[in-house]
């Protein structure tokens, strides 16, 4: 499969798969990178399509890089591939994992795509952060005084992204949505997946005995076949 690595500014990125009018755009989550698209690329190579995947900051190639990875510098890097992608392709559409789904909706709730697949998504980034303060025994006062508290899960809970979550809440969704979801994930309760489905009519596949990460063999196939069918 063809794979042609560009930069935009500082944002390092993949083009895969032969010249098409279709791409997706590929959104990686947390402790991922660019090269996650690989195997959706294939995929979608067989139907036709591009996939245009990137680094987000502080992954992949930009480990060592100080642009930290908040919500407000994802933002700006997916508004920089949308760009790119509206002045190169006809039709575009939408892959993402976990926290790369919860940077989109933050994003592209204005912009219209052919179709959306979200895996394990993030959709309520206020209830996690919360979650995790329960988790540590922090109150939002304690938060607030101290600006950034670390954790003993790798996450530094940070009052400036804790605010900005707060004060724009995901309200808008208006694309065509297939959402693939373990039952047992702990970063996304089923009634929130529920309610953001019920809210914005996505169509939802959940594997009842699969958490956030998929490792099983099982549930890899059904993520395959999820895949195959939706792309």
């Amino acid at each position: 499969m063809l794979k042609n690595k560009i930069y935009m500014d500082s944002v390092p990125a993949i083009i895969w798969g032969n010249s098409s009018e279709k791409v997706y755009i590929f959104v990686h989550g947390k402790m991922s990178c660019k090269e996650e698209a690989e195997h959706f690329a294939e995929i979608a190579s067989g139907k036709d399509c591009q996939v245009i995947s990137f680094d987000l900051p502080e992954h992949g190639e930009r480990k060592k890089d100080e642009y930290k990875c908040t919500i407000q510098n994802g933002m700006n890097d997916l508004k920089k591939i949308y760009d790119y992608v509206e002045l190169n392709w006809k039709k575009k559409s939408l892959f993402c994992v976990s926290l790369g789904a919860y940077f989109s909706l933050m994003t592209y709730k204005n912009m219209e795509f052919e179709k959306c697949l979200f895996v394990s998504p993030i959709l309520d980034m206020e209830k996690l952060i919360r979650n995790m303060m329960k988790w540590i025994n922090v109150s939002e006062e304690e938060l607030k005084d101290r600006k950034e508290i670390p954790t003993p899960f790798g996450e530094t809970l940070s009052w400036q992204y804790f605010s900005f979550v707060k004060d724009n809440p995901v309200t808008k969704w208006n694309n065509k949505t297939y959402i693939l979801y373990g039952g047992k994930d702990n970063l996304t309760e089923r009634e929130v997946v529920d309610s953001f489905v019920k809210k914005f009519n996505c169509e939802l596949l959940v594997m009842d005995d699969a958490e956030h990460y998929f490792q099983d063999k099982n549930h890899l196939e059904i993520y395959d076949k999820w895949m195959q069918k939706n792309v």
